[in-house]
């Protein structure tokens, strides 16, 4: 029969796809090679996945499966993983009929072989394919399928296409507690950090991604494992060269929860390039999530650092106040209202802020109990932290600008701080008054 155009009815191509699979199961090795090439045919021109919904509803999707086998003929295993392939990326119907078949076990063995290389590319675009649906990712653990996938990303052990595959299939799985004490166990963190040091963009994404995950999912030790197994000093490098937005979300994520670790953050604190990194993701924008984490980072960390450190990071401070305007979520307002207030035990970043009028008039404003959408202790804290870190012309700013009026309201809703930055600032006023009053 020949193969049906994309644009052939329903019938013509069922009647096609069971005849096909009638001579996968009855013919010899050359009837069946052809068998396979016709569906690849018929599969590989199908746009809209008809042909593939088809063979999920009437093809003998196991019979495939049967010809992944090791005691298959090598040129059938490598077509019947192509057109398995095929089926696992059409649609979720198809992939379906894979996984419920049990095809999950037979790709991981033809990964696991000494197959040829396109036989076992193929074979991982299928499985990267089903572990994305989160009702199938289970299996490869059950299936001992982290070991084999750890196996396929170490160097030397494929093309950088199966690496790049099987770190995101590992991706894909992190999530399951199982796959990640089988990563730590089995040494995939020493592989993940190989691949952040020598792979490819989207390789170094994934295992950024996969370290986030085990880390921030993890506990203190294993925090430190990643650490001890060099996981820093390619994030930071990946981070520094990189223009990939995605790769810098990634790499940023797993830096941001390995900096809780001591000798983590020592590293982080005696790398001025990487603070200069995170003020310019400040500046910039895009992500309100990226710059969460940038100014978590810089409130955790800012009090080891030198004060050259602290004075080259001044140019983010306007966005640090414009994101303690952010209502949602309130964790923004905390982080930026944290990395600020670190800031500005600097003088010159006092000065930087006090001089800069529209941002100054932003901060009082966040303090108008009108304002119901921020959180008032944290514009309190950076005014207090002005009003007891500057002189008399920095409070007089502050009062000037409308901080007593509005601190006047909080101190009598007994918002913490706020009696105290009231206090200093309207003092400091009322001096003020006093002097002008004795001079004339």
């Amino acid at each position: 029969m020949n193969v049906p155009a994309a644009a052939a009815s329903r019938s013509d191509k069922s009647l096609f796809i069971r005849d096909a699979f009638a001579r996968l199961q009855i013919g010899g090795l050359d009837l069946k090679l052809k068998a396979l090439a016709s569906l690849l045919e018929l599969l590989g021109n199908d746009p809209a996945a008809e042909a593939a919904n088809i063979v999920a509803a009437d093809g003998d999707v196991a019979a495939l499966l049967r010809m992944l086998d090791a005691s298959a003929h090598s040129a059938l295993r490598d077509r019947a993983a192509a057109v398995v392939a095929l089926l696992a990326t059409a649609c979720g119907a198809s992939r379906k009929a894979v996984f419920d078949e049990g095809g999950l076990g037979p790709l991981l063995r033809v990964l696991d072989s000494a197959s040829a290389p396109a036989t076992r590319e193929r074979a991982v675009v299928a499985i990267e394919a089903i572990t994305a649906d989160a009702g199938s990712s289970w299996a490869v653990s059950a299936y001992g399928g982290v070991s084999i996938l750890i196996n396929a990303c170490r160097p030397g052990s494929g093309s950088l296409a199966v690496q790049t595959l099987a770190v995101a299939a590992i991706k894909n799985v992190v999530s399951i507690d199982d796959v990640r004490s089988a990563l730590v166990e089995e040494g995939g963190l020493p592989v993940l950090v190989d691949l952040l040091a020598s792979g490819t963009t989207d390789t170094q994404k994934n295992a950024a991604l996969c370290l986030w995950s085990i880390a921030s999912m993890g506990d203190l030790e294993t925090q430190q494992q990643i650490v001890q197994d060099g996981a820093l000093p390619p994030l930071l490098q990946a981070l520094h060269i990189t223009t990939d937005l995605d790769l810098q979300n990634s790499v940023l994520r797993a830096i941001h929860v390995l900096a809780v670790v001591p000798s983590a953050a020592r590293i982080l604190c005696s790398s001025p390039l990487f603070f200069a990194q995170l003020t310019d993701l400040m500046r910039r924008g895009g992500s309100i999530l990226l710059q969460q984490m940038a100014a978590d980072m810089i409130a955790d960390l800012a009090p080891g650092v030198s004060d050259d450190t602290k004075r080259c990071m001044a140019p983010c401070v306007g966005t640090l106040v414009k994101m303690m305007e952010v209502a949602k979520p309130a964790s923004i307002q905390e982080s930026a209202g944290r990395a600020l207030l670190a800031l500005m035990t600097l003088k010159s970043n006092r000065k930087e802020l006090v001089r800069d009028e529209k941002n100054l008039t932003r901060l009082v404003q966040m303090l108008n109990p009108r304002n119901e959408e921020i959180d008032k202790k944290h514009p309190v804290s950076v005014l207090l932290a002005l009003a007891m870190g500057g002189g008399n012309g920095t409070r007089r700013r502050l009062a000037d600008a409308g901080a007593c009026q509005h601190l006047q309201k909080l101190a009598d809703a007994e918002v913490p701080c706020a009696k105290k930055a009231l206090q200093r600032i309207s003092s400091s006023r009322f001096k003020s008054l006093l002097s002008r009053g004795w001079n004339n």
